[in-house]
């Protein structure tokens, strides 16, 4: 199975999502997780993993790990060229080096330049940011663009974004 995972911050709250699903392309067919925890970290410059870190491993409690082939997440795995991790690095050391991450962002990172691809997709000139780690870059660039979507953001990653917020 594949996860995707986002957070939204509101209140000193935190509310983590994540869509499991089986195939890259999927549209529909996905399964929701959900969690809403309170007094979260404050966001430190250069440190994001440390406050969206702890909401994605308590998540992750809610989840069969064994069944787990890839995790995605709303971020970059590297922070820059000497792979200083971010938060798909930290996660991808927290879960023992045995599920491969991606990281696909909405903007760029600039002290990145290597173990970095840009994707357009759809009729976009912005693209999308994609970083892995225990996979190979470029297999992971074709999955985030197999992605179901005509536009920018993948179905499924946009259908994530909208149920950080929902319900709030």
């Amino acid at each position: 199975m594949i996860l995707a995972f986002d957070t939204y911050y509101f209140d000193g709250k935190a509310k983590t999502v994540c869509l499991e699903f089986e195939e890259w392309n999927e549209s529909k067919n996905f399964k929701i997780h959900t969690e809403i925890i309170e007094n979260v970290e404050e966001y430190i410059p250069g440190e994001f993993y440390r406050r969206e870190l702890p909401c994605i491993l308590s998540l992750l409690n809610q989840i069969d790990l064994a069944k787990v082939d890839v995790i995605i997440v709303d971020s970059f795995v590297y922070l820059d060229d000497d792979k200083k991790y971010g938060l798909g690095g930290h996660l991808y050391e927290r879960l023992n080096k045995e599920i491969p991450i991606i990281g696909v962002a909405k903007t760029n990172f600039a002290s990145i330049e290597k173990d970095k691809v840009g994707i357009l997709r759809g009729d976009s000139q912005k693209p999308l940011y994609v970083t892995a780690i225990g996979i190979e870059l470029d297999d992971a660039v074709q999955k985030v663009k197999s992605m179901s979507g005509e536009f920018r953001i993948p179905t499924l990653l946009k259908e994530l974004d909208r149920l950080t917020k929902e319900n709030l």
